[in-house]
């Protein structure tokens, strides 16, 4: 998903690389094994050390996230619809605004009252306010 985050498309990434934009796909669904020296060279490209694409396996990594899973659905941002929407969310500069637009998501996803039980124990998310 660091491809998405900097807008680089696969096609781009395959030439970095010296493949087709099929092959990224299929590195990118799991479909193909990526080999250690491969998983170097994209994160070369993509600015990232290695370990980016380790992030979260470290033995005990998710049991500070353990009370988070209820409240905060982390995969929505391995989709590109999430990555989209967390991109377009924090490029709107007024803090105000991104409440309310986060409380109007709530209202439309029938979770209002639930949320914002939650949302008041989770003030440590920092929206810029």
């Amino acid at each position: 998903m660091q491809r998405m985050l900097i807008g680089m498309s696969q096609e781009k990434l395959g030439e970095a690389l010296g493949l087709t934009f099929q092959q990224v796909q299929k590195y990118e669904k799991g479909t193909n094994r990526i080999g250690a020296s491969r998983l170097y060279e994209i994160g070369a490209v993509l600015g990232v050390p290695i370990e980016y694409f380790f992030d979260g396996l470290e033995n005990g990594a998710l049991k500070g996230a353990e009370g988070l899973r209820g409240a905060v659905d982390v995969g929505v941002l391995s989709t590109a619809e999430g990555i989209q929407l967390n991109s377009a969310f924090f490029a709107i500069p007024d803090p105000k605004l991104r409440r309310r637009i986060l409380d109007l998501i709530r209202a439309l996803a029938g979770q209002g009252d639930e949320l914002e039980q939650a949302g008041n124990q989770a003030k440590s998310l920092d929206y810029g306010e």
